[in-house]
C-alpha cells in the first residue's frame, strides 16, 4: 500500500535509480504477492489499464512504450516509458530501459520517478510463477531457458520461490553466455545447470520451458513440432518469436496476461498465427477458468507484461526507499 506523507512531498519527487533500487531489493516471494492482488482485482474488473501506446525510432523491432495503470485498492497509479531494443547488446547496452512515475492517486502529483529495469525485470519473472502455479505440473522439477539474459535469470528466480526445482538446461545462441549463466545459476541458487548446445535440449524433457528472447515481429520459429513433452508447460517472454506455429498449436491451453492488449499487438503486426485464447491470467487467478484439469494437457501463457505489474511492485519500492532514506530527493 502506498504511505507517504504529501504535506511533506508535494513539492518534490524522489528520484530512485537502478542501483538505489538494487539496493531496496524486494523479494521476489513479495513480488509475487503484489501481482496476485493485481491480477485478482484486474479479474473483478477494478484495474484501468489501456493498451499501451508506443512508437519505433530506427529500423527492425525496436520499440518504446507508454504503459499507464491504475490499481484503486493498492492506492497507485503511474506510467512506465519503456524501451526495447535488441541491438543494444552489440553497443554494450541493456535490450530493456526505462523510467517509471508513479503518482499520488489523491492529488496526481508525481511523488518518484524510478528506474525500471529491475522493476521490470522481477515483474515478468514473478507473471510466469503465476502462470506456472496454476498451468504447470505441481512437481515439475526440470526448466528448460531458451535465452540467457536478465529474463532467463528473473524467471529461475521466481519459478525457484514455489517449485522444487532440480534442474536447468540452459540454450542460448551465444554459447559462452550459457556457460557464464550456468556458473551463476548453480552459485546463486545451488541448482545444477547443464548448457545446451541445441535448443530442442532446452524443450524436450523439460516440465517448464521459458523462451526469453529478443521480442520479434517475424518470429525465427526454432521451436518446431514434438519437441515439447505432454504435461509440461511453456511461458513465452518474447512473444511467439522462438515458436513454429504448429509447435504452439499442440498445447492444449494458450493464455495469455491480458487480451485486449494481445488483440492490440496482432494490429500492430505480431502474433500472424497462434492458437485460441483459453482464458487471460487474471481468470486463473482468480479462479474464474480452470488451470491445468489433467497431466497430461500441455499448456502455455504468453504474457505480453503489464503496465499494471509495474504499478503493483513500485509503491511497495518507494515505501521502502522512503523507510530506509534511499534515494534523491528533487523539487517539483
Amino acid at each position: 500500500m502506498l504511505v507517504h506523507h504529501l504535506s511533506e512531498s508535494q513539492n518534490r519527487l524522489l528520484y530512485l535509480s537502478k542501483a538505489d533500487i538494487e539496493e531496496i531489493n524486494l523479494g521476489m516471494d513479495e513480488i509475487i504477492n503484489q501481482l496476485e492482488i493485481a491480477f485478482t482485482e484486474k479479474a473483478e474488473g477494478r484495474v484501468e489499464m489501456p493498451p499501451k501506446p508506443g512508437i519505433h525510432p530506427g529500423e527492425g523491432d525496436n520499440f518504446i512504450h507508454a504503459m499507464p495503470a491504475y490499481i484503486p485498492t493498492m492506492k497507485s497509479a503511474g506510467v512506465k516509458w519503456v524501451s526495447g531494443f535488441p541491438h543494444n547488446q552489440e553497443r554494450g547496452l541493456p535490450y530493456i530501459s526505462g523510467l517509471l512515475i508513479l503518482n499520488d492517486p489523491t492529488t496526481g502529483l508525481p511523488i518518484s520517478v524510478m528506474d525500471c529495469v529491475w522493476i521490470t525485470a522481477k515483474r515478468t519473472g514473478a507473471a510466469t510463477a503465476i502462470a506456472a502455479k496454476r498451468l504447470a505440473s505441481a512437481d515439475s522439477s526440470v526448466v528448460g531457458i531458451l535465452g540467457c539474459g536478465v529474463q532467463g535469470r528473473s524467471n529461475i528466480e521466481a519459478l525457484n520461490v514455489d517449485f522444487h526445482i532440480k534442474q536447468v538446461m540452459a540454450y542460448d545462441i551465444d554459447h559462452d553466455i550459457s556457460v557464464q549463466y550456468a556458473t551463476e545459476i548453480e552459485t546463486r541458487f545451488g541448482l545444477e545447470v547443464t548448457p545446451v548446445e541445441k535448443p530442442k535440449d532446452a524443450v524436450s524433457g523439460c516440465d517448464i520451458v521459458v523462451t526469453a528472447g529478443p521480442i520479434l515481429k517475424k518470429p525465427h520459429a526454432t521451436i518446431q513440432t514434438g519437441w515439447m513433452d505432454e504435461g509440461a508447460f511453456a511461458s513465452l517472454i518474447d512473444f511467439d518469436s522462438y515458436w513454429h506455429p504448429d509447435a504452439m498449436k499442440e498445447s492444449d491451453k494458450f493464455c495469455t496476461d491480458d487480451i485486449p492488449q494481445l488483440r492490440h499487438y496482432q494490429e500492430a503486426g505480431y502474433f500472424h498465427d497462434i492458437p485460441p485464447i483459453y482464458a487471460d491470467l487474471g481468470e486463473l487467478v482468480a479462479g474464474h477458468k480452470q488451470g491445468r484439469e489433467n497431466p497430461k494437457e500441455r499448456t502455455m501463457v504468453c504474457n505480453l507484461g503489464l503496465a499494471m505489474d509495474d504499478m503493483a511492485v513500485a509503491p511497495s519500492i518507494y515505501q521502502k526507499a522512503v523507510e530506509k532514506g534511499i534515494g534523491t530527493w528533487l523539487p517539483l
